[in-house]
């Protein structure tokens, strides 16, 4: 294996046989198959998963349309400032 900076190991292709390789790749599948079979099952984790994008999604937009108001004063009219100043 080859040592990149910082004393990282790289990857080694040579470092499983094709078998392994095979097998390794029918592992990903089936727990990706069982990965998402669980989420269907399980729909409190898929509100859980909405509900934290929408949340991160919304507090994003809020923090590039003040920095985006905050440039550009001359362009706010009163309700995006009112915005601007609520948030």
């Amino acid at each position: 294996m080859a040592t990149l900076e910082g004393g990282l190991l790289g990857s080694d292709p040579g470092a499983l046989s094709p078998a392994q390789l095979e097998q390794l790749r029918d592992f990903k599948i089936q727990t990706r198959i069982a990965n998402e079979k669980y989420l269907r099952t399980h729909k409190e984790v898929d509100l859980l998963i909405s509900g934290f994008f929408s949340r991160t999604t919304w507090k994003e937009e809020a923090l590039l349309s003040s920095a985006w108001l905050a440039k550009l004063p001359w362009a706010v009219s009163a309700p995006a400032k009112a915005f601007k100043d609520t948030h």
